[in-house]
């Protein structure tokens, strides 16, 4: 996917010669030489596209939006709707079946907007990597290749149980005995289908959140680190606003999946709550173990997606105490080293240690004599050296003139304190963050949904089953 112009052409032909020698092409290289802004057939991203390819989200080419769109209305729609209809009914089939498919749907919506308008490299931020560190690129190559492992821990682990669950299913109800042995084999196995695709969706987009989430921890471990070192302030207030303005992007590009997903997964709970406890209801691992593992996997999507933005909002924000710290000390050591040293060189003792050796000049025991009968009030030294000659006026007045140094070191401790209260005093009131309509989501944010969450869920145990 071409997202930006081709690269230079010196780059270009250090990428010819480097790729007539390997097999694959980086994706991240040095610093120095990131200078590419194509994709390649097996660079990081190929893992990403193949994923894409095969869960037809891909759409890259011409074709690939109506194969998409095909696939999406076969498995999505088309099948949960022929088994329920063709097969005996399933306790608590429902829920199950419209939970998952509008899942799917918010999924596939998300990933399809997503990528037909910016391209995977622009979604990931691949293109800006160039300005970060070696440390925050290295750390994002692991994270890519990471993204398929976690996708896989979540996404095998409720096929198989699926898997199971419909084997038995098929076996235990026997919905077609006079068939063919091969149609109950491709009935389950469309169904199995139907269920590993719209599960793969709903948490391919969770864990594309999560991973854009990561670059950003990942920026901001760096800031923090290194905004100590750094003692440059408008350095450091360019860096958080361009970590700021991309994460206002990485908000305004999800806040319709996290408020639709959080909607979609709660209504799906309460929906199966209500049909669990109702009067004369069958609870069991046969009639509701689907039930159980649709919203086991609708809860770990949507918590991997508002872990992920409460992590990133809670170090963004703790970057506000880490330049306060900063600035406390820089404040307290500037003046402890004004304390030990208390003030410069005055002009008058630099000409009595760079005193010429002439006869025209006067010598340092003719200084040391002035400086011993000089006297010891700065009003009566004032009044002595009225009535001196030209030579005497020229030494106090050598000696009474203002220590431009030392206001000049303070006027420079003053405004680099200036710099960094204002660097402060911005942090606090710019906290950076994931916001979903204006919300902040943070720890204080996910502390109130539970409580509401839990509310309502006590409310209608009460109006249920009688818990009060």
């Amino acid at each position: 996917m071409a997202d930006t112009p081709s690269p230079s052409p010196t780059a270009a032909a250090a990428s010819a010669v480097a790729g007539s020698g390997s097999v694959s092409t980086p994706l991240l290289r040095r610093r120095g030489s990131y200078t590419r802004s194509m994709s390649h057939a097996r660079d990081e991203l190929g893992s990403f596209r193949s994923c894409l390819r095969w869960m037809c989200v891909d759409h890259s080419d011409s074709s690939s939006p109506a194969l998409s769109w095909l696939v999406f209305a076969s498995l999505a729609v088309a099948v949960p709707a022929a088994a329920r209809a063709a097969f005996p009914r399933r306790a608590y089939d429902t829920q199950v079946q419209s939970s998952l498919t509008l899942s799917a749907a918010l999924s596939y919506a998300t990933l399809y907007t997503l990528v037909r308008r910016r391209g995977l490299r622009r979604l990931l931020y691949l293109d800006r990597l160039r300005h970060d560190s070696q440390d925050v690129r290295a750390g994002y190559i692991v994270e890519l290749a990471g993204s398929f492992r976690l996708l896989g821990c979540f996404v095998l682990p409720c096929f198989l149980a699926d898997a199971a669950y419909k084997v038995y299913w098929y076996c235990a109800a026997r919905p077609f005995v006079n068939a063919p042995w091969w149609v109950p084999v491709a009935c389950c196995g469309l169904e199995m289908a139907s269920w590993i695709y719209r599960t793969a969706l709903f948490f391919m987009a969770c864990v594309l959140f999560r991973t854009i989430c990561f670059l950003q921890i990942l920026r901001m471990t760096g800031f923090a680190r290194d905004v100590g070192q750094c003692a440059d302030v408008a350095a450091v207030l360019r860096q958080h606003r361009r970590i700021r303005v991309q994460l206002r992007q990485i908000s305004h590009r999800y806040r319709r999946f996290i408020l639709y997903a959080l909607i979609l997964v709660t209504v799906s709970q309460f929906t199966a709550l209500l049909a669990a406890t109702r009067p004369h209801a069958q609870v069991n691992l046969a009639t509701a173990g689907e039930l159980a593992l649709c919203s086991v996997s609708l809860v770990t999507g949507l918590l991997i997606c508002l872990h992920s933005a409460a992590k990133i909002t809670h170090k963004t924000q703790s970057i506000t105490s880490v330049a306060a710290a900063w600035h406390a000390d820089a404040t307290i050591n500037s003046l402890d080293r004004d304390q030990e040293n208390p003030r410069t060189p005055s002009r008058a003792y630099l000409l009595q240690q760079h005193a010429p050796a002439s006869p025209f000049s006067p010598g340092k025991a003719y200084l040391q004599q002035q400086q011993q009968h000089a006297p010891a009030s700065p009003f009566s030294a004032a009044s002595a050296s009225s009535g001196e000659d030209s030579d005497d006026d020229d030494e106090s007045r050598s000696e009474d003139s203002v220590d431009t140094s030392r206001f000049a070191s303070f006027q420079v401790t003053n405004i680099s304190f200036q710099k960094r209260q204002a660097l402060v005093t911005y942090l606090e009131n710019n906290r950076a963050g994931i916001t979903v309509f204006g919300f902040v989501v943070d720890r204080t944010w996910l502390h109130a949904l539970f409580m509401i969450e839990f509310s309502l869920v006590m409310w209608l145990l009460g109006k249920t089953i009688g818990i009060s």
